[in-house]
This record gives structure tokens, sequence and C-alpha cells, in this order.
């Protein structure tokens, strides 16, 4: 049986001063936390989805998806900074510590904030939005958990949304 672990962010926001919108997750999964890098889960669609979105080569190495973020005025961070849990369970998470979100959004043209699945929606409302004055758009999560959502559900529902703020 796994037991709860206090795990802390290692890794930086991604972001520039052309950065338009702002993903979040909620916290960084256990292969993510190995390769110091957003979305690291061989069966996570995120950078699938974002290059369909985009009309763009999916990135592979660490550099191409910094720059491709970059490149495309996508800002990506997590909403906690360090929490109590169980491997990569989003619904195992306790004592959160929020990320300093609103130093991003302070430095940026952000227009928006898309959230990357529920449990990032209900964390950003519960310690971030009452701090950012910008919308904010819970999507379905791009993890392989979320096998109800298939990839084209996935990018009809993400176009429509992030489409208008790019």
């Amino acid at each position: 049986m796994e037991t709860y672990e206090h795990v802390t962010h290692t890794f930086s926001p991604v972001f520039d001063e052309t950065s338009r919108i702002l993903i979040l997750g909620s916290f960084p999964s256990v292969k993510s936390r190995e390769q110091q890098f957003y979305y690291g889960h061989p069966q996570n669609r995120f950078w699938k989805l974002l290059a369909l979105l985009l009309s763009d080569d999916c990135p592979v190495s660490i550099p191409e998806k910094q720059a491709f973020l970059l490149r495309h005025h996508i800002a990506v961070w997590d909403v906690i900074a360090s929490c109590d849990i169980i491997g990569s369970s989003d619904s195992s998470i306790r004592n959160v510590v929020p990320a300093d979100i609103k130093s991003i959004v302070a430095h940026t043209p952000i227009r928006a904030v898309f959230t990357n699945g529920k449990t990032a929606g209900r964390l950003y409302k519960k310690y971030q939005a009452e701090h950012i004055a910008l919308p904010m758009i819970e999507l379905p999560s791009t993890s392989p958990a979320n096998a109800a959502f298939s990839l084209e559900q996935l990018e009809e529902i993400w176009k429509s949304e992030i489409g208008k703020y790019l």
C-alpha cells in the first residue's frame, strides 16, 4: 500500500513577456517529477493535443516543449507548490501550499487562465481565484486517467475555449 509523501514542486513555470494564456495543472505526476517537466507521462495527451490545436509538430524534448509553449504564447504551471500526495493521485492531495500564480499574471499579458482537469479547477477556485482577476475556464483533463474523453473530444472542447484567447 502506498503512503503519503510530502512533495515540493521542483521545476519552474514556463512563461515570458508574450504569454497570453496560462494553463494550470494540479501538481506534477510521478513521471513529470522524474523528468522535471510538465506532462511527462507518455500516455498524457497534453503535448499531442496542443500540437493538434496549434497545427504544429508535437514537441519531444524539454527544450522543444519550452520553445513550443513560448512560441505559441502559452504559460504553464501548476496550482500547487507543495502538498502531501500518494503517487500521482490527484484525489489524494492534502496539506496544500498554493503556488504564487499572481506573480506570473502580474508580469505578463495573460488574458485567461485554463485549468487542466477538475482537480486543478477546484484547487484554483479554493486557493487562487480571489487573488487573480482573470477569466478561469476549467477544461477536461489530458491525463490518461480521464478515459471518458477521447483525443478528438478533448480537441473540440479545448479548441473552442482556448481559441478565443490565442
